[in-house]
C-alpha cells in the first residue's frame, strides 16, 4: 500500500493532519518544500500560535541536515539558545516559524541559568562557527533573585544598573568574537514584583527604574551592530500573562509558552531579514480591501473609506499601507475592475488616503491575479518572491498561494477592523535599518516610466543609453552609506555573484582592514539620482587582487554600469602592481543570469566544481574598455 496521502483525503484533512500524515509516512524531509504552505494555513487559524507549536513538535523530530541534503537551496539555521529560566519550550515554536520560510532549524539549548557563563565563554555554543542567532532569554525574576532580603527600591535600582552595564560589556564581547547576531529582550515587570512593596510611591519609583533599564537595553542595540533587542512589551500586551505561576515556581519556566511562541516569530523574522529575504512589494486588492464596497456595482459614490461605520476601518487600513509605502516598500494594485474608473477614484475620491502616485503600478483588469502579479514583477524587474499579496477574496488568495507559492499571501476577511492586524502580523517588510535610499525607492521606481518612454522613442539600445546620460561614481564607502551597502548584500539576489551576506559589522571590519577594498557604486541619469546601487568587495592576496563579490541593484540592470565598474577595477589592479585578478561565481536559484558575467569581460575559467561553482582569473594583459556611453569616475581611496 502506498504511503502517499491521496488528494481526496488531503482535501478532508486540515493542515496539521496533513503534516502528521507526512510525519507518519516518514516523508517530512522528502516533502519539505510543501511544509511552508501547510504552516501558512495554520498561521491563518484562530489559534495560530498553539497550532504552529504543535506542528513544531512534529518537525523537531526531523534532522535539518537530512532536509538540506535532499533539497538544493535549503540552508538550515544554526541557533543557540540560553537564558535564566528553562527555555526548551521555545524550540517547537521556533522550528515551525522558521519552517514557514523554508528554513530547517539546528538548535542548541543551554543549561538552566547558564546565560552569563555562555556569553562570557567564547567557547560556548553561542560563539560556535556558523551560529546565526544567539538567543539569550532574559526575565525579570533574575533581578529579584539577586536582591537582599529585605530589599528596597534603591537595591533594585542598583541591581538594574549593574545588569545593564554587564549586558553592555557582554554585547561588546559578542560583537568582537561572535559569528552571528546576539538577541536579548526587555524584562517584563510583574505585579507579584511590584506588590512586594506596600507603598505606592515605592512602586512608582520601581516601575520608573524598570522602564529606564528597558529603555537603556533597547538603546544598546544602537551601539552594538551585532545586537538585536526584542521588546517584550507589545508581545505581553497581546498575549496576557507573562508566565504560568506554578511552572515558574516548580519548573523555573519564567516565560510562558504564549510569550515564547510570539518571541519565536520575532526571532524568525529577524533571521529572515538577516538572510536578505525581506519582501519589497505590497500588492493590494481594492474592493472590500482598500475601500468598502464594489466599484463596478456601487459606483464611486457607493464606496467608502471614511465617513461611514465600516468605512473608517478601511480608512485606517489605507493609512497603514501608506505608512509602509513611505519607508521604501513598493505599493501596487491588482484588482478585478476597469482601469479608468479605478484611476478616477484614486485621483479624485475624497475618502482616499492612497492616491495614484503612491503606487508604482496599478493593474485593474479582468485577468487572473496570479498573472497580474507576474506582470507587475516583470515591469519592476523583481522576482515574485519579493511580493506580499493582500486580498479579501478566499478564491484569489488560494489561486495566488497555489500558483505562486513564493508570494506571501495575507488573507483578509469580511471584518475590515482586522485588516491592519493581519497585514502587520508577519513583519514581511522588516529590515535591520532604514536607509535614505529606502525612503526614495518608490519615486525611483516611478521614474522608470520616463526611462521606458525614452527607450520606446529611440531607435536602438545604443541610442537609448547615450540619451539616458548615465553617470557612475565608484569610490570608497562613506559612513552614511554603511547601512545601505550592508543592505545591498542582504537584499540583492539576481546580480549577486557569490551571495555572501554581510551585516554592518562585517562591512565595517573590511573597511578597517587595509588588505580589503570596499567600494560603493553610485549612479544617476537624466531622470534622477539612483543613489548607491551596487557594491564591490575585494582584497589583496600576494600579487593577486581577489574579488569576493560584486552586486548591483536590479533597478539599473543593462546600463553598462557593471562592465564599467569592473573595467576600471582591472585597470586599477594593474596600475597598483597586481599580476592577476581572481573572481568567483556561486550559483543560487536567483543569480543564474550572471553566470557568464566574468567571461564576458575576459576572465578565463580556472576551476568548476560539481555543484556549478566557478572560479575565474584575469591576467590583466588585455583590459576591457569602459562602455562609451558612461561617464564614470573611479576613486578607490575616496569616500
Amino acid at each position: 500500500m502506498s504511503t502517499a496521502v491521496t488528494t481526496s483525503t488531503q482535501e478532508r484533512q486540515g493542515p496539521l493532519d496533513r503534516l502528521r500524515a507526512l510525519q507518519r509516512a516518514g516523508r517530512i524531509a522528502a516533502d519539505y518544500p510543501a511544509v511552508p504552505a501547510l504552516l501558512a494555513e495554520l498561521a491563518q487559524s484562530e489559534d495560530a500560535y498553539a497550532e504552529l507549536a504543535r506542528a513544531g513538535r512534529l518537525l523537531v523530530k526531523q534532522r535539518a541536515e537530512d532536509i538540506a541534503a535532499l533539497h538544493d537551496g535549503v540552508r538550515p539555521a544554526a541557533v543557540a539558545v540560553t537564558g535564566h529560566g528553562i527555555v526548551d519550550a521555545l524550540i517547537p515554536s521556533l522550528t515551525a516559524e522558521l519552517a514557514r520560510h523554508g528554513v530547517p532549524l539546528t538548535a542548541s539549548v543551554s543549561d538552566y541559568d547558564a546565560w552569563q557563563r555562555d556569553l562570557q565563554d567564547t567557547g560556548s555554543e553561542l560563539y560556535a562557527p556558523g551560529t546565526e542567532l544567539a538567543l539569550c532569554l532574559l526575565d525579570g525574576q533574575q533581578i529579584f533573585d539577586e536582591l537582599p532580603l529585605p530589599w528596597n527600591v534603591e537595591d533594585a535600582t542598583r541591581a538594574l544598573t549593574g545588569k545593564l552595564q554587564l549586558l553592555d560589556r557582554l554585547a561588546a564581547q559578542y560583537g568582537e568574537h561572535g559569528p552571528g547576531t546576539l538577541v536579548l529582550n526587555t524584562l517584563p515587570l510583574l505585579r507579584s514584583h511590584t506588590q512586594q512593596l506596600v507603598d505606592h510611591r515605592s512602586r512608582t519609583e520601581l516601575a520608573a527604574a524598570w522602564h529606564e533599564f528597558n529603555a537603556g537595553l533597547l538603546r544598546l542595540a544602537g551601539r552594538h551592530p551585532r545586537l538585536h533587542v526584542v521588546d517584550l512589551g507589545p508581545i505581553v500586551a497581546e498575549t496576557g500573562p507573562v508566565r504560568d505561576t506554578r511552572l515558574a515556581a516548580y519548573a523555573k519556566v519564567h516565560l510562558g509558552e504564549a510569550v515564547l511562541a510570539r518571541y519565536a516569530r520575532e526571532a524568525a523574522h529577524l533571521l529572515r531579514a538577516l538572510r536578505g529575504r525581506t519582501k519589497k512589494v505590497l500588492v493590494v486588492d481594492l474592493d472590500n480591501t482598500l475601500w468598502d464596497g464594489i466599484l463596478g456595482d456601487d459606483g464611486p459614490d457607493g464606496i467608502a473609506a471614511a465617513t461611514t461605520y465600516r468605512g473608517e476601518a478601511f480608512h485606517r487600513f489605507q493609512r497603514i499601507v501608506k505608512q509602509i509605502g513611505s519607508q521604501g516598500v513598493l505599493l501596487a494594485v491588482s484588482s478585478k475592475n476597469d482601469q479608468e474608473p479605478v484611476l478616477g477614484v484614486l485621483r479624485d475620491h475624497p475618502d482616499m488616503v492612497l492616491r495614484e502616485d503612491d503606487f508604482v503600478r496599478v493593474n485593474a483588469n479582468w485577468q487572473p491575479k496570479d498573472g497580474n502579479l507576474r506582470d507587475i514583477a516583470a515591469r519592476l524587474n523583481l522576482g515574485v518572491d519579493s511580493f506580499v499579496f493582500a486580498d479579501d477574496s478566499p478564491f484569489e488568495c488560494g489561486l495566488v498561494a497555489s500558483s505562486l507559492p513564493e508570494v506571501a499571501v495575507v488573507r483578509l476577511d469580511e471584518e475590515p477592523a482586522l485588516h491592519v492586524e493581519k497585514l502587520l502580523a508577519d513583519g514581511w517588510f522588516d529590515t535591520r535599518e532604514l536607509t535614505a535610499e529606502d525612503r526614495l525607492r518608490a519615486g525611483q521606481y516611478r521614474s522608470e516610466a520616463g526611462r521606458q518612454d525614452l527607450l520606446e522613442s529611440t531607435g536602438s539600445m545604443e541610442e537609448y543609453l547615450a540619451a539616458l546620460d548615465v553617470r557612475v561614481e565608484v569610490s570608497g564607502v562613506r559612513d552614511v552609506e554603511l547601512a545601505r551597502v550592508a543592505q545591498i548584500t542582504l537584499r540583492t539576489n539576481q546580480f549577486n555573484l557569490t551571495t555572501e551576506r554581510l551585516q554592518q559589522a562585517d562591512v565595517r571590519a573590511r573597511l578597517d582592514d587595509g588588505a580589503h577594498l570596499v567600494l560603493a557604486v553610485r549612479s544617476r541619469d537624466r531622470f534622477g539620482d539612483n543613489g548607491v546601487v551596487g557594491a564591490l568587495f575585494a582584497r589583496r592576496e600576494g600579487t593577486a587582487l581577489v574579488v569576493d563579490n560584486l552586486l548591483l541593484s536590479c533597478r539599473v540592470f543593462a546600463r553598462g554600469i557593471e562592465q564599467g565598474t569592473v573595467a576600471t577595477l582591472l585597470a586599477h589592479a594593474r596600475a597598483t602592481g597586481a599580476t592577476e585578478v581572481r573572481a568567483s561565481y556561486r550559483p543560487t536559484p536567483k543569480n543564474h543570469k550572471v553566470r557568464d558575467f566574468w567571461p564576458s569581460l575576459g576572465f578565463r575559467t580556472a576551476h568548476e566544481s560539481p555543484e556549478g561553482a566557478l572560479d575565474f582569473v584575469h591576467d590583466l594583459a588585455e583590459l576591457p574598455e569602459v562602455p562609451g556611453h558612461l561617464g564614470l569616475t573611479f576613486d578607490p581611496a575616496g569616500a
